[in-house]
């Protein structure tokens, strides 16, 4: 099925996820992420508070067991920075629609000599991702390569090793000023199984989005390995992304409404951006433990890695200013729908609860430790601690470096508000 492009945060992973239970359902791009207007603040928090609502078991963007769906790019691995483009459609006049039949037979004139079957497509005018996917064999065994087209305002960057782990992942600057990125990984960052997950993404300037993938399976899931690795050098990934027709193909999408719905549009930035959060996190932790990594995914949302000499524990938050923004009117109130009746409350109003409990469900044997708390204001921060370095590696730990009233401290602290 097709791979997203890298709109995220982690709408990228749910509309996989939902494409391969459905079929042919995709979550609506353009609600979720699409590039441009679908990333207006106030849509992030509608999102954000959607996955959150229900109570502590949602916090901070966790999904089942406790693991939490963040954006697949973004990561400072010490990879040179690529700006972020405009995604705007190439100049001209208005290019006519590409077939799925047409990806398709670009794709495989692309191919290295080799069997080709398992062969299906979606145009530039059928209201989704277009994308073209075939089952390649060198003669070696069969292995799925996919591309995928759209816009992007992403910088284009390798994924944060914390969340994706990966064997290699470089970033290179072209001559026209497209943003590369090849990487080297696996489909599941928990290595449950054994399939490898290779790709190239072409960012130009323009905010063209070109992502060829190929695995060492004829599925990119479920499938068993059919070779070692994929049958592509990420150069060979390189070329074919690199091909004119892609770039053409891309121009050839609708683009978005000359109106954006209400409430998505652009809006100032909100002052808990950036390393804000990042920064305040890591100058709230305890004495005695040290920031030993730092990263931040989303807008509002920051991770640290402390280690107090007894181990490693990842820490993260998510700050998320005047959600009571984010419900239509004649609801119950925010606080009641995350809290419920058995929230504390302080003698300011804040509404606090509390969860401890695993932070996996892979079976890793992760402890995550949450406090999680709303202003009266609606500013709502959510910190969770685990007894691991990653949420994708096992514990190192017995349980997190943080206690429960250091989470509750670092929850409650003033220096949140001074973010907005």
């Amino acid at each position: 099925m097709p791979v997203e492009t890298r709109e995220d945060p982690f709408e990228d992973r749910l509309g996989d996820a939902l494409r391969r239970a459905g079929g042919s359902f995709e979550t609506d791009r353009a609600a979720l992420a699409a590039g441009g207007a679908a990333r207006g603040h106030r849509a992030l928090r509608r999102r954000r508070a959607a996955v959150l609502t229900g109570g502590v078991a949602g916090v901070a963007l966790l999904g089942v067991g406790g693991a939490l769906l963040v954006p697949a790019g973004s990561g400072d691995d010490g990879q040179r920075s690529v700006a972020a483009r405009q995604a705007t459609p190439s100049p001209g006049r208005e290019p006519a629609a590409v077939s799925g039949a047409d990806l398709l037979r670009t794709l495989k004139g692309l191919l290295p000599e080799g069997g080709v079957s398992g062969e299906h497509a979606r145009g530039t005018d059928e209201g989704l991702t277009p994308y073209a996917h075939v089952v390649y064999d060198d003669g070696e065994g069969g292995a799925a390569v996919e591309v995928s087209l759209g816009r992007t305002e992403e910088a284009a960057a390798c994924p944060d090793r914390v969340f994706t782990p990966y064997d290699s992942c470089e970033e290179e600057k072209l001559d026209d000023g497209s943003a590369l990125v090849l990487f080297r990984g696996y489909e599941y960052a928990d290595r449950r199984e054994d399939t490898k997950r290779w790709y190239a993404e072409l960012v130009t300037p323009q905010g063209q989005q070109v992502t060829v993938t190929e695995w060492n399976a004829e599925e990119e899931k479920g499938a068993p390995v059919s070779r070692e690795e994929p049958p592509l050098t990420t150069a060979q990934l390189a070329e074919i992304a690199a091909a004119p027709e892609w770039r053409e193909a891309v121009d050839a999408v609708p683009g978005p409404g000359a109106s954006a719905p209400a409430g998505t549009g652009s809006e100032a930035p909100s002052a808990a951006e950036g390393t804000g959060v990042r920064k305040t996190l890591a100058g709230l932790m305890p004495r005695g433990v040290k920031v030993v990594a730092d990263g931040g995914q989303a807008p509002e949302y920051a991770y640290v890695v402390v280690d107090d000499g007894k181990g490693e524990s990842f820490v993260q938050v998510n700050v998320q200013p005047d959600i009571t923004e984010t419900l239509p009117p004649n609801t119950r109130s925010v606080a009641d729908q995350l809290f419920g009746s058995g929230a504390e409350t302080l003698p300011d109003g804040t509404k606090l609860t509390t969860q401890q409990g695993p932070g996996d469900d892979k079976g890793l044997g992760l402890v995550m430790w949450t406090v999680d708390t709303m202003r009266t204001d609606g500013l709502r921060v959510v910190v969770s601690a685990f007894n691991s370095g990653s949420q994708v590696t096992g514990p190192t730990r017995d349980t997190p470096a943080l206690g429960m009233d250091d989470l509750r401290r670092i929850a409650t602290s003033k220096e949140w508000d001074r973010l907005r």
